[in-house]
């Protein structure tokens, strides 16, 4: 409410000003009209009387004006006086009046002509006095005089200031009515934001999303400030939901490892008969809780944004990749190829694309079966670049593909392979955090195809990556279980347990 007085209040005053403004010479330019215009009615009637007064001062004979002179000031109320050149009064048309030592009439008794009046204000009450030199042959032989009140103009000067007064309150008036609903219209963003605050602040303590603050109405640019809240609100409203479901889902994820490895310390004590096979099995569980470790790890650096952007050789990377992991696929009997277009570019930090590729090519590789083909394919679709990797695996249940990606997820099916669930997690936000998307489809023939759609770069945008190389050294986030070959523990491993990354 203060802030609406205040912005109500200022308003005001600008309007205020502008009527000052308009108001004060307009009511100048009417005072000085109505003045102009006595002005010359008056001396058009003193240049008569002086011009009257020719002959009656040749002929010595002032009194023959003075009842022309009476009758003027009988039917006009305007008093009329001849000046002697010596600046005695000759005549007068009424008994009393004296003009002999006014200022006018000493110009004119000098042969000048009357000037014009300065402004007439409504509280000076002085007579407008006027006098004209008599000439004879072009020498002053005296002044005619008139002395006009002055009641009149100024009742009419005074009326038309009071009239602009007026209309200069109802004008004031009308603005502020006006000017309501238009301070209402332009603080109703503020007022908004201001309940926005507390709606987010309330919604980051309960977890529940605030509502939005942006309605359409308002000032443009206050609309933009009301549109870029909702986008921060919803930032941290998500940023902060993530950050809880992070939290919650570590805390699940460590508990289990955590709890099985002190189990497994404490059945050492005093179990010679079994104290390898115990020692073995806490090792593989330290070695878990260390995976899931680097996961969460891995998955904080890949949610940070993107400060490195640059332009990647998608060939180079692929081809790097492939030969990698060919030893691993040799090894579980499977074979890797490539199909679909080379030469591509991306726009994408050192390291995106290793990364998502191995957490892709170990999935493939772990959950395809023996003797068969993992498909790499690339090709440029409009101004992105597809990447997909295909298996032909199990794959999976149409249900659990919008799950697949989630932080610790794991298949029912697919329980007894190792992991902390992180790989694809990881992936799908390296992926997001440079604009691109990843998809998860089942293509007919069985198998699982992830597809990413990644930023594309001209053959031309090289840069700063430039001079670096076929490859540049890959600050990868280090997925757990990912990399080619992954190294293998010289541990024993139990029965039925496979020890790279799941789904």
């Amino acid at each position: 409410m203060d802030m609406r007085r205040r912005l109500l209040v200022t308003v005001m005053v600008l309007v205020a000003m502008v009527l000052v403004g308009l108001g004060v010479p307009l009511a100048v330019t009417a005072a000085r009209g109505a003045l102009q215009a006595q002005f010359v009615d008056r001396l058009a009637d003193t240049v008569r009387f002086s011009s009257l007064a020719q002959r009656p001062l040749v002929e010595a004979d002032p009194d023959a004006l003075l009842p022309e002179m009476q009758r003027y000031d009988e039917v006009y109320g305007i008093a009329v006086a001849l000046v002697a050149r010596d600046g005695s009064i000759l005549a007068v048309s009424r008994p009393g009046l004296s003009v002999g030592n006014a200022d006018r009439v000493r110009v004119a008794l000098a042969g000048r002509r009357s000037e014009p009046y300065p402004m007439l204000v409504p509280w000076d009450d002085s007579p407008m006095l006027l006098a004209e030199p008599v000439l004879v042959d072009g020498e002053v032989r005296g002044a005619a005089v008139t002395v006009s009140p002055t009641d009149t103009l100024r009742r009419d000067v005074l009326g038309q200031w009071l009239l602009l007064s007026v209309g200069a309150l109802v004008a004031l008036a009308l603005a502020a009515l006006a000017a309501l609903p238009v301070v209402g219209w332009i603080l109703r963003p503020v007022r908004r934001l201001d309940a926005g605050l507390s709606r987010v602040a309330a919604g980051v303590l309960s977890g529940a999303p605030a509502e939005p603050v942006a309605d359409g109405r308002g000032p443009a640019e206050l609309r933009q400030l009301t549109e870029s809240f909702d986008r921060m609100a919803a930032a941290v409203t998500q940023a902060l939901a993530a950050q809880r479901g992070f939290v919650a889902d570590a805390s699940h994820q460590l508990r289990n490892p955590l709890t099985a490895l002190r189990l497994r310390l404490n059945n050492l004590d005093g179990n010679g008969a079994h104290a390898a096979e115990e020692q073995i099995a806490a090792l593989e569980e330290a070695d878990r809780l260390g995976e899931v470790l680097d996961g969460l790890l891995a998955l904080a650096r890949a949610e940070r944004a993107p400060t490195d952007v640059r332009s990647i050789e998608l060939d180079a990377v692929v081809d790097e990749r492939l030969e990698r992991w060919h030893v691993l696929a040799e090894h579980e009997g499977m074979r890797l190829r490539r199909t679909g277009r080379a030469g591509l570019r991306v726009r994408t930090p050192a390291g995106t694309v290793d990364a998502v590729l191995d957490a892709l090519l170990d999935n493939a590789i772990k959950f395809s079966s023996s003797g068969g083909d993992i498909e790499l394919h690339t090709e440029r679709s409009g101004d992105q670049v597809l990447l997909a990797v295909r298996d032909h695996g199990p794959g999976m249940a149409p249900t659990e593909l919008a799950k697949a990606t989630d932080r610790f997820w794991r298949s029912p099916t697919q329980h007894n392979v190792d992991g902390s669930g992180l790989g694809l997690a990881i992936a799908l936000s390296m992926v997001r955090a440079c604009g691109g998307e990843l998809r998860l489809e089942l293509p007919d023939g069985g198998g699982l195809r992830v597809a990413v759609r990644l930023p594309a770069a001209e053959a031309d945008d090289v840069g700063s990556d430039a001079g670096r190389g076929p490859s540049a050294p890959a600050a990868s986030v280090g997925i757990p279980g990912a990399g080619a070959p992954p190294r293998r523990s010289p541990r024993p491993v139990r029965p039925g347990r496979r020890r790279r990354t799941a789904r």
